[in-house]
C-alpha cells in the first residue's frame, strides 16, 4: 500500500480559507474599511494541493515554477547523495507561506531569495514560511539543501538502488522523494542538472549535455540541460558504471543510449532498433519533439527494482535490461509504445492523472499499429488491429465495471488495461466515426497546439471537434466517460459480452502500480 500524505486538520482550514478568499465572497464585494488593504494584496497561505482527481493532495498552489537547477554530489563510499535544489518560481497570489512536496529528504537549509527561511516537513510537504511575504506575480528563488538516501524504505519512492549507482522513476508521483517539487504534470519546467561522481562512474540526465569538469579528488561533475520543459514525473537522473553510445537518427537527429558497461555489447542490437522506430512514427505523428532520444537499460536484474518494462522519462527511456534482450518481435512493438509517450505523454502532458489514457492510449494504439504491420502476434495470438479491438470491445462493459469509464480512474486502478487497451479502443472508434486522414489530422493538431504543455481529455475532445468538421463531442464524452460501452461505428455486429460476477477482477492495493497492462508487451 503506497503512502498518501493527509491534511491535517488546521492545515485544512488554512487551504478552505484561502481557496475562498481566492474565488471571493459575492456578499463582500466591494466592501471594504478605509484602513484595511485590498483583498488581493493580504499574503495568504498557499494551499497545499491542486485538486488532481486522482491524487489530491499532490501539487501546491499559489506559485509556478519555471526552472529546477538540480545539484547532485554522489559518495560512492556510502551511496548517499548531498544535494542542492533551486527553484526559480512565479507567485501567482501573495504569499505568507508556501509548500513543495518532498518525501524522505534530510532538510538542513531553505533560503527564499537568498534569506533564510524557516520550515518544517508535515507528511509529505515541505512548508516554507519566507523571511519577508513575498508579493503577487514575483519572480521568487527558493533554495533548499538536503540529503537522500537511495535505499531508504519509504512508502513509496523513485529512487532505483544499483550496486553502482542509481537511477529514478518518478511516475506518478514519486519525484518529490528524490528532489522538492511542486510534484504535478501540470506545472512542467526547464531543468538544469549538475551530477558529481567518483571519476570511475558516469552521470546522465534528461537533456543534453553542456559540460563536463574534472574535480580534484578524483571526481567528475557532468552537466545538462533540458531544451524543452519537463513535468517533474519525467525527470532522468542515473549514476553508474556507463558507456554513452551515440548514433545518428533521421535527419540528424541525435540518439544517445546510456548502457552499462558490462551489457554493452548484449544490448547493442535492441539498441540499433531506435533510428527506425523514430522513422515509422514521425511519417505519423511529426518530427520527434525533443533534442535527443535513447534506452538507459538500469544496471540493475533486481525484480522488484521498479515494477514495469519500461518508463519513458523525458529524453531518456528507463528500462529492464534483460527486457531487451529478447528478438525484435518480442520487443519492438513496446519500444514504439515508450517512444510514443515523447510526443503523447511528454510533449503534451496530462493535465491531471484522471487524463492518463491520453497518454497510455496512445502508446499502445501507436505500437499496436507498428505491431500487426509486421505481422508479429500479439499476447492473444491475434495478428490483425481490427481482430484486437473487437476483443477489446467484448471486455468493455467489464472494465468499464471494474475499473471505471476510460477518463475516470482513482488511484487504484490508474494503471488497469481500461487506461491501456480502453483508450485504444476510444482512439480505434474516433477513427472509425471521421476516417483516417480526419483522425491523423486530430493528431497532429492536438500536439501541435499543446507542445511543451499539458492537456485535459476536454482539451483533446474539442480539437477533434474543430479539426474534424463535426461535433464529436457528445460521442467521446460516451465513450469516456459512459458506464457501458456504446456501439461501434462500422461494426454493427461486434458485442459486448454480459457483465456476470465470475468476471470481476482482482482487487488490487491502492497506489499499486500495474504498469504491465500495455498490449504491446
Amino acid at each position: 500500500m503506497r503512502y498518501r500524505s493527509r491534511v491535517t486538520a488546521p492545515a485544512a482550514a488554512l487551504i478552505g480559507t484561502a481557496a475562498v478568499l481566492a474565488r471571493g465572497n459575492p456578499a463582500y464585494a466591494g466592501v471594504r474599511t478605509d484602513d484595511a488593504p485590498a483583498p488581493e494584496t493580504v499574503p495568504q497561505t498557499a494551499p497545499e494541493t491542486l485538486g488532481d482527481p486522482v491524487f489530491p493532495a499532490l501539487g501546491n498552489d499559489g506559485y509556478r515554477v519555471d526552472a529546477y537547477h538540480l545539484d547532485f554530489s554522489y559518495d560512492a563510499s556510502t551511496a548517499l547523495v548531498d544535494a542542492t535544489a533551486t527553484l526559480e518560481l512565479r507567485t501567482t497570489q501573495a504569499l505568507s507561506r508556501l509548500s513543495l512536496d518532498a518525501l524522505g529528504l534530510d532538510i538542513r537549509t531553505v533560503r527564499v531569495d537568498g534569506r533564510t527561511a524557516t520550515f518544517e516537513q508535515v507528511d509529505e510537504k515541505l512548508r516554507i514560511t519566507p523571511a519577508r511575504p513575498l508579493p503577487d506575480r514575483a519572480r521568487v528563488t527558493v533554495c533548499v539543501t538536503y540529503t537522500a538516501d537511495p535505499r531508504r524504505a519509504l512508502a513509496h519512492t523513485a529512487w532505483v538502488p544499483t550496486a553502482d549507482g542509481f537511477a529514478i522513476c518518478p511516475q506518478p508521483d514519486s519525484a518529490h522523494t528524490v528532489f522538492p517539487c511542486n510534484d504535478h504534470p501540470s506545472d512542467k519546467a526547464d531543468f538544469t542538472f549538475r551530477i558529481t561522481v567518483p571519476a570511475a562512474l558516469r552521470a546522465v540526465a534528461s537533456g543534453a549535455p553542456v559540460c563536463t569538469e574534472e574535480l580534484a579528488g578524483d571526481r567528475t561533475a557532468y552537466t545538462y540541460r533540458s531544451r524543452s520543459p519537463i513535468a517533474t514525473e519525467l525527470v532522468q537522473i542515473t549514476v553508474g558504471d556507463y558507456v554513452v553510445k551515440e548514433r545518428l537518427g533521421p535527419h540528424g537527429l541525435p540518439l544517445r543510449d546510456v548502457v552499462p558497461a558490462a551489457r554493452a555489447e548484449a544490448l547493442e542490437p535492441a539498441l540499433a532498433l531506435t533510428p527506425g522506430l523514430v522513422e515509422w512514427i514521425e511519417a505519423r505523428l511529426g518530427a520527434y519533439p525533443f533534442e535527443t532520444y535513447g534506452l538507459l537499460p538500469c544496471n540493475s536484474d533486481d525484480p522488484s527494482a521498479f515494477d514495469f518494462t519500461g518508463l519513458e522519462t523525458q529524453t531518456l527511456t528507463l528500462y529492464k535490461p534483460n527486457y531487451l534482450l529478447q528478438a525484435e518481435p518480442k520487443i519492438g512493438s513496446h519500444m514504439m509504445h515508450e517512444l510514443v509517450h515523447s510526443y503523447f505523454g511528454n510533449s503534451v502532458s496530462p493535465a491531471t492523472w484522471a487524463d492518463l489514457w491520453l497518454n497510455e492510449g496512445h502508446a499502445d494504439f501507436y505500437g499496436l499499429l507498428y505491431r500487426y504491420e509486421r505481422g508479429w502476434a500479439d499476447s492473444l495470438g491475434l495478428t490483425t488491429f481490427e481482430a484486437r479491438m473487437k476483443d477489446t470491445y467484448a471486455r468493455g462493459d467489464q472494465w468499464r465495471k471494474s475499473s471505471g469509464p476510460v477518463a475516470a480512474p482513482n488511484a487504484v486502478n490508474l494503471f488497469d488495461s481500461q487506461r491501456y487497451l480502453g483508450g485504444v479502443l476510444v482512439l480505434y472508434a474516433l477513427r472509425q466515426l471521421i476516417g483516417e486522414d480526419a483522425f491523423h489530422a486530430v493528431e497532429r493538431a492536438f500536439l501541435a497546439r499543446h507542445r511543451n504543455s499539458s492537456a485535459s481529455t476536454q482539451d483533446y475532445i474539442a480539437i477533434a471537434s474543430q479539426t474534424c468538421g463535426q461535433d464529436v463531442s457528445g460521442f467521446l464524452r460516451d465513450w469516456l466517460y459512459g458506464t457501458t460501452t456504446p456501439r461501434m461505428p462500422g461494426h454493427p455486429d461486434w458485442t459486448v459480452t454480459p457483465v456476470t460476477p465470475s468476471l470481476t477482477a482482482p482487487r488490487r492495493q491502492p497506489g499499486a502500480r500495474w504498469h504491465e497492462n500495455s498490449a504491446t508487451l
